[in-house]
C-alpha cells in the first residue's frame, strides 16, 4: 500500500477538495475525512441551510402579496421540508468520495495527527509527503458554563426530525440569525439571547437595527445584554438562567456563539505549526510556519470572511504553489456576502462602518428604495441600498443592501465595484427591463 505522496490534504471539505483536485493532474495525492465527505458547507452548512431557507422565501413573498391579489397563505411542514433537504445532503459523502477516487485521489477516512516533519498518522497507517495542506476548517463553539452539554448546535438543527415548540439560541450572529428566522416562519416560539446590544456586528447597524424589528414582528424574542451561565434539565423543559435573575424554559437551546478553528486533535507543535487566536497562522503566500505546511478555508486565522468560496479560491492558489505556476502573493478577490434572514442583508467591498469613519475619504449615498419599481411589484416592507464612492476617483468601492433581493443586487454590485464600472458606461448598457439590474445606473 502506497505510503508516500506529494502532498497530503488533510479536510475532505470545498478547500481541500480544489487544492486536491488542482494537485492531482501533475501529483500523487493523498485526501485525509474524520467526519463527512464534502465538508461542512454541503452537509451541514450554507447548502442545506438555504434549502429550508427556500420555503421561508416563499412564506415571505406570499405574506406581502396578501393585500395585493395573492389569496391564501401556505404553511412550512418541517418533517416534508427536512425530507426536501436530506435527499441533498444524503448524497454528499458518497458523491465526493466517488468523485475523488474517479480522479486517480487516494482516500483515507480517519482522524490525522502529526508525529514528526513529514510524518502523519492516520489510525495505525504512518503517511509521509513533500507538503501538507490542512483544510479542517471549524467546528462550533460551546460556552464555558454549567450544562453545556445539553446544548445543541447549527448541526442538529439542520438536521431536526421535529422542529421544537419553543426554541432558544444563544448568540446573535449570522448562524443564529438565519436559524431563528427559519424557526420562527416554521412556527415555533423562538428566543435570541445576545450579551450586548448588538446583532451581526460585521453588517451596517442600520441594516441590523432594521432586521431586529422585523423578526420581531415574526415573533423572534430578542433578550439583550443577557449572558446565559448555567443550562440544567427539568421535566418541563430545558431552564436557562443567570444569578441577575434571567430565567427562560425552552424545549431546545442551541449554541450559536461563532465557530473555532478544527485542529485539536492535529498534534501541530510536533510540526511546529504556529496557532493564532482565530486559527493557523500562514504568510501571503498561505504557508504555515513550517514551510511544509500549509493552510487554507476557516482552519486560517485570517481577516478575510470564513465562506465556501474563500476556501475554494484559496485552495486553487495553493495548488498552483505547488505546482510551480504561480509565486505571487495571494491576493484575494471582492468577496461578498450576505446573510439569509427576512430581509436578507448583503455587503461587498469597503464597509459602510470604514465609509462612515473616514468621510474625507469616502461618499455614502444612502437610498430608501421600497417605492422603486422593482420593489414595489413584490410589495417589499423596507428595502435600503448603500453605495460608497472614493471622493478622488469617484469609483464605486462598496455596497450595502437591505431587502429580501440583496443577494442578487449584490452580485450585479461585486463587478461593478472590480471593473471600476462608472455611471456612463451603465448608462450605455442595455439590461432585460424592468429588472433589478436595469435599475444598477440610479445607485450613483
Amino acid at each position: 500500500m502506497k505510503t508516500h505522496f506529494d502532498t497530503i490534504v488533510i479536510g475532505g471539505g470545498p478547500g481541500g477538495l480544489a487544492a486536491a483536485y488542482r494537485l492531482a493532474e501533475q501529483q500523487s495525492v493523498l485526501v485525509v475525512e474524520n467526519d463527512l465527505w464534502g465538508g461542512t458547507c454541503p452537509n451541514r452548512g450554507c447548502d442545506p441551510k438555504k434549502m429550508l431557507y427556500s420555503a421561508v422565501e416563499a412564506i415571505d413573498h406570499q405574506h406581502t402579496l396578501q393585500s395585493s391579489g395573492l389569496v391564501g397563505t401556505s404553511y412550512i411542514n418541517w418533517p416534508q421540508l427536512m425530507a426536501f433537504k436530506r435527499q441533498y445532503t444524503t448524497q454528499i459523502p458518497d458523491g465526493t468520495l466517488n468523485g475523488l477516487q474517479s480522479a486517480g485521489i487516494r482516500t483515507v477516512t480517519g482522524t490525522a495527527h502529526f508525529i514528526a516533519d513529514h510524518h502523519l498518522r492516520v489510525g495505525e497507517t504512518d503517511y509521509t509527503a513533500d507538503h501538507f495542506i490542512i483544510a479542517t476548517g471549524q467546528t462550533p463553539t460551546l460556552p464555558a458554563i454549567e450544562g453545556r452539554d445539553l446544548l445543541q448546535t447549527s448541526n442538529q438543527f439542520l438536521d431536526l426530525d421535529h422542529l421544537p415548540a419553543k426554541i432558544a439560541f444563544i448568540g446573535a450572529g449570522y448562524i443564529a440569525i438565519e436559524l431563528a428566522n427559519i424557526a420562527a416562519t416554521a412556527g415555533a416560539e423562538v428566543h435570541i439571547i445576545q450579551h450586548n446590544k448588538r446583532i451581526l456586528r460585521d453588517f451596517p447597524e442600520a441594516m441590523t437595527t432594521e432586521l431586529i424589528t422585523s423578526l420581531e414582528n415574526k415573533g423572534v424574542q430578542f433578550h439583550f445584554e443577557t449572558t446565559v451561565t448555567k443550562v440544567h434539565e427539568t421535566t418541563k423543559g430545558l431552564v436557562l438562567n443567570n444569578p441577575e435573575g434571567f430565567t427562560l424554559t425552552v424545549d431546545a437551546a442551541f449554541a450559536a456563539l461563532g465557530r473555532h478553528a478544527n485542529i485539536d486533535q492535529l498534534n501541530l507543535p510536533a510540526v511546529d505549526v504556529a496557532i493564532g487566536h482565530h486559527g493557523i497562522q500562514v504568510d501571503d503566500h498561505l504557508v504555515s510556519s513550517n514551510p511544509r505546511v500549509y493552510a487554507i478555508g476557516d482552519v486560517v486565522d485570517r481577516p478575510q470572511p470564513k465562506l465556501t468560496p474563500v476556501a475554494g479560491f484559496e485552495g486553487r492558489y495553493v495548488a498552483n504553489q505547488l505546482l510551480q505556476t504561480n509565486s505571487d502573493p495571494i491576493a484575494y478577490p471582492l468577496i461578498p456576502h450576505t446573510v439569509y434572514a427576512s430581509p436578507q442583508i448583503s455587503q461587498a467591498g469597503v464597509s459602510v462602518q470604514t465609509a462612515q469613519e473616514n468621510p474625507d475619504q469616502y461618499r455614502l449615498n444612502q437610498q430608501t428604495t421600497t417605492n422603486w419599481y422593482t420593489f414595489n411589484r413584490i410589495k417589499e416592507p423596507n428595502a435600503i441600498v448603500t453605495t460608497i464612492f472614493d471622493r478622488q476617483t469617484n469609483q464605486l468601492v462598496g455596497a450595502a443592501a437591505y431587502t429580501t433581493i440583496a443577494e442578487e443586487l449584490i452580485n450585479y454590485l461585486t463587478p461593478l465595484i472590480k471593473n471600476h464600472t462608472t455611471a456612463a458606461e451603465l448608462t450605455d448598457t442595455i439590461y432585460n427591463y424592468p429588472s433589478p439590474a436595469s435599475d444598477l445606473k440610479y445607485y450613483y
